[in-house]
């Protein structure tokens, strides 16, 4: 049982305090993962099955696991940063590392100059008003990636895997932005690649007696065509329209689409195909709800050029013809997926599609959301990729794939805004422009702001030197001199040009960690007070 708590109110100094006490226990979490030679996070099991400690290397998994701290007021600091991380995270993907240690060094700098007399409010409104100027000068830096070398140089800075790295560059070369990329757990302890050719979902046939005898568990028909819908045939009768206007046409074969198909309705398909006439099979529609059935249907309408027969609309069966057939070079299937190759569809009407859904993914603020959207388009492209990821044992294993889909998710990103000098250099280099502004500000709390900023960019890079096991200030003292985009390549101990070296960052990414740490930070130092409200005990209740 838990203790009530009594309810209070907090006021300065307290607040500042406690708040950089949370604060500084969540990042200090955190800031281990960063950079490629960087250490992990053990953390309890989940529940009392599991036996080992889960091992993490990802920011916003780690910040996701931390979900209260023991003194309240500590944790309401670690729950403010753990907000910022999470939003990054669902939305961005990656980031979340960066985005703590800039907050921190952003907000332990505000305090010192809150306590020698600034005016926080003042501080704050400085403070976001420069992010503007930031995100344009890392616009600046910002290249596009071309080719299988470049690619596969990106993955390297984000997976640290040569072999990874080597297939992601290779997979991205061949299916682009929006291609589709499956990473799945494999049984071996390396890396192994496969092709699959056409669009293909994730379901299958309506049932087993749609198989010939002595078949392999899998349906191939060439040229067949296609009837579309999303009803549920619960009378066998429902089906004549279709076989009807399908012999008239002189099908080949017939592949019909639909949620469900009755007892009676499969025994007339089962009888049909024993008869010497064309070959049927039934596969169900995929999606796991009405939107996704939705987009499903409309996507395979455009593919494949047939009429969608939908229950909204109140459509009707009795009125199709063979013009309302789709076709396909070819279509396979077995019980748990299916796939089409060479959809029949209006090629024109199919790119006005794509750059309808290609504008709606952009535009999509959520990471879960955006990702579904990008595998809908991948698989309209026709073509993807699966990755089986190997090990030596099963967390081996699932820290592998972790990392693939993060490097995956990174890839698609530097793709589509482009990279720029990753290792913290591109925050290195943004110090130069505000250095230069700085040189003209009078107001204090302007050029505090103009101080934090400068300074707290230092951070990133510190802390991946720093786990690398260096000495920052050794390092920091070696670049002060370099050129913009030199860094220091913490992998082969040397000064590096780091677009050449390829050790880059997704600039979407590194602009996501600005924003949100400079805002959220500049939010943290005006908490005035904290409030703690009263709560119920919880008896009987995991804490």
């Amino acid at each position: 049982m838990k203790a009530k708590q009594k309810p209070g109110v907090i006021f300065q100094p307290h607040v500042h305090y406690h708040l950089q006490r949370g604060i500084d226990k969540l990042v200090n979490a955190i800031r281990p993962t960063l950079g490629p030679l960087a250490c992990g996070v053990a953390i309890d099991p989940l529940n009392d099955a599991e036996t080992l400690p889960e091992f993490l290397d990802d920011g916003g998994l780690i910040a996701r696991r931390i979900i209260e701290l023991p003194n309240r007021d500590e944790d309401m600091g670690a729950m403010l940063l753990r907000g910022m991380l999470l939003r990054q995270y669902e939305r961005i993907g990656d980031g979340t590392a960066t985005a703590a240690v800039l907050f921190k060094a952003i907000f332990d700098a505000g305090l010192r100059y809150i306590a020698a007399g600034g005016n926080a409010m003042q501080l704050r409104r400085q403070l976001e008003a420069l992010t503007p100027c930031v995100l344009d000068e890392i616009d600046r830096m910002i290249v596009q990636l071309d080719g299988e070398t470049a690619l596969a140089r990106m993955a390297m800075s984000v997976c640290h895997d040569e072999a990874l790295s080597a297939i992601m560059g290779e997979a991205f070369d061949l299916i682009g932005e929006f291609g589709r990329l499956d990473v799945r757990e494999g049984y071996g302890r390396g890396l192994t690649r496969e092709y699959v050719e056409g669009t293909y979902f994730h379901t299958g046939l309506l049932s087993r007696t749609s198989f010939p005898e002595d078949s392999p568990q899998k349906l191939t028909y060439e040229n067949p065509s296609i009837f579309l819908s999303d009803f549920d045939i619960t009378d066998h009768q429902e089906l004549f329209p279709i076989l009807q206007a399908a012999n008239t046409a002189n099908v080949e074969s017939l592949v019909i689409i639909v949620r469900s198909l009755s007892e009676k309705a499969v025994s007339l398909l089962v009888a049909h195909n024993k008869m010497d006439k064309f070959k049927i099979a039934a596969i169900k529609l995929p999606g796991l709800n009405a939107d996704d059935r939705v987009a499903t249907i409309d996507d395979l309408s455009r593919l494949t050029g047939a009429k969608a027969y939908l229950t909204v609309l109140g459509n009707r069966l009795e009125s199709m013809t063979a013009s309302d057939f789709g076709c396909a070079r070819r279509i396979w299937a077995d019980m748990r997926s299916f796939g089409l190759v060479g959809g029949g569809g209006d090629p024109a009407k199919l790119r006005d599609h794509f750059r309808v859904l290609k504008s709606r993914y952009h535009n999509l603020p959520d990471k879960d959301d955006r990702k579904k959207l990008q595998e809908r388009i991948g698989n309209l492209l026709g073509g993807g990729i699966t990755v089986w990821v190997g090990g030596f044992t099963e967390p081996d294993i699932k820290n592998r794939k972790s990392v693939a889909e993060r490097t995956a998710l990174a890839l698609r990103s530097a793709i589509q805004e482009g990279v720029v000098p990753g290792g913290g250099i591109a925050l290195l280099n943004c110090r130069e422009v505000l250095e230069k502004q700085r040189t003209y500000i009078t107001d204090t709390d302007t050029k505090a702001a103009y101080n934090i900023l400068i300074d707290a960019f230092t951070a990133p890079a510190r802390a991946i030197f720093q786990n690398a096991g260096y000495d920052a200030s050794e390092v920091m003292a070696q670049l002060y001199y370099e050129c913009a985009d030199v860094g220091f390549d913490v992998m082969t101990n040397r000064v590096v040009n780091m677009r050449e070296a390829g050790i880059l960052d997704s600039a979407t990414t590194l602009k996501a960690s600005v924003r949100n740490a400079i805002s959220t930070a500049a939010m943290a130092l005006t908490i005035d007070s904290l409030v703690h409200l009263s709560k119920p005990e919880m008896i009987g209740k995991p804490q």
